[in-house]
């Protein structure tokens, strides 16, 4: 624990060539605004995706390419079957985690994150690697995990954070650049 809260207080920021400034970690409030705009940029990446698999789905029923088992049009069939259904899910929870782990990998932030100047930095040296993020994603509890900077008062770190050895810090107007996009 102590080696987190050491580690947090070296990490520090050029701000202009003038006196370095330490970046805090993010409050639970500004992560929770963020969370809300990820979610309605994530539902509409959600219902993009879902459109485009239900549309080449009619389309290959349509033309007999997959075959109809009975129904008379193809959202009937979509509507009654487990496997049809589960694979639109599927599919769209894929895009969607596809969603934060791009953008968590390429700059540290989600849309939401950039709004509200927050981004997820290395606890450690270690790199932020793909399996890191996935662990991250998954611990996260579909925002559940954050809950927890409301007990964590002296690090404010959600379960995520913990788990993957990250952080989610505050930034200054100045350091919420995006030249890693």
């Amino acid at each position: 624990m102590e080696r987190a809260v050491k580690k947090h207080k070296q990490k520090k920021q050029q701000v202009n060539d003038s006196e370095p400034q330490i970046m805090p970690r993010a409050t639970f409030f500004r992560r929770l605004l963020a969370m809300v705009y990820d979610t309605l940029v994530a539902t509409a990446v959600g219902m993009c995706a879902a459109i485009v698999l239900i549309v080449t789905l009619v389309i290959l029923l349509k033309n007999g390419i997959l075959d109809l088992r009975g129904y008379a049009e193809p959202a009937d069939l979509i509507q009654a079957s487990f496997g049809y259904k589960l694979v639109i899910q599927l599919w769209v929870g894929a895009w969607i985690a596809g969603f934060f782990l791009w953008f968590w990998k390429k700059g540290g932030q989600t849309l939401g994150m950039r709004a509200w100047r927050l981004r997820i930095y290395s606890s450690s040296d270690a790199p932020m690697t793909w399996g890191r993020l996935i662990l991250r994603l998954i611990c996260s509890l579909g925002g559940l995990g954050t809950l927890l900077v409301l007990f964590d008062f002296k690090n404010k770190q959600s379960l995520q954070d913990r788990v993957a050895d990250t952080e989610v810090l505050f930034l200054t107007k100045e350091a919420n650049h995006h030249k890693n996009w």
